[in-house]
């Protein structure tokens, strides 16, 4: 039997940190906002179907978000600013994501291709499963960033500004509950999120 490095190299995820160019109150790696973004993806899938009419997988939806960056372990993390700061970049940056997708489903071995593959290349994703991971990743951007400005950290405040933007051409009803619902505790102290209502 043929030794895969799969998991040796997602275990590395932890040593990718997040927002390279910005100073942090705490950083961020790729392996804890992975799982975050999981969290989220889960809840918007469950809000969607139980709130607002919506037929999606929320487990399903929740692994795909847990893999979401896996690439990232080929690639690391390229900055939001210079992934997007032209067409051409970007379009480039996804061929090369793609190819790092791939090359970590090889990893694998051949009788488990076919499960793992649907999770880690977008490619398999619906439009409603992109939607919502890509929502998910936003909103835990966005809550860094009330993190970090909570702490002191005003590097994070245009930051915050783009993903509100970001987060509003995103819009749907399920994320105007998480946002109503969930969101504001983030800028809240330990005691102030522990003491009983």
């Amino acid at each position: 039997m043929k030794t895969s490095h799969f998991f040796a190299h997602l275990a590395r995820l932890k040593l990718i940190n997040r927002w390279p160019l910005m100073r942090n109150i705490r950083t961020e790696n790729v392996s804890e906002h992975s799982l975050q973004v999981a969290f989220v993806a889960h809840a918007l899938a469950i809000i969607k179907n139980r709130k607002f009419g919506g037929g999606v997988n929320p487990e399903r939806i929740a692994l795909m978000a847990m893999y979401h960056d896996a690439s990232e372990v080929l690639t690391g993390d390229m900055p939001t600013p210079t992934k997007y700061y032209n067409p051409q970049i970007t379009v480039e940056y996804k061929k090369i994501e793609k190819i790092a997708q791939n090359k970590l489903i090889d990893m694998l071995p051949e009788e488990l291709q076919a499960d793992f593959s649907p999770l880690i290349d977008d490619d398999f994703y619906s439009d409603d499963e992109r939607h919502i991971i890509k929502q998910a990743d936003a909103l835990c951007a966005y809550l860094k960033t009330i993190e970090e400005l909570s702490a002191g950290n005003n590097e994070f405040k245009l930051a915050k500004q783009r993903l509100k933007k970001t987060l509003s051409e995103r819009d749907s009803a399920e994320m105007d509950y998480f946002l109503d619902v969930f969101v504001p505790s983030f800028s809240l102290s330990l005691d102030e999120i522990t003491l009983d209502d």
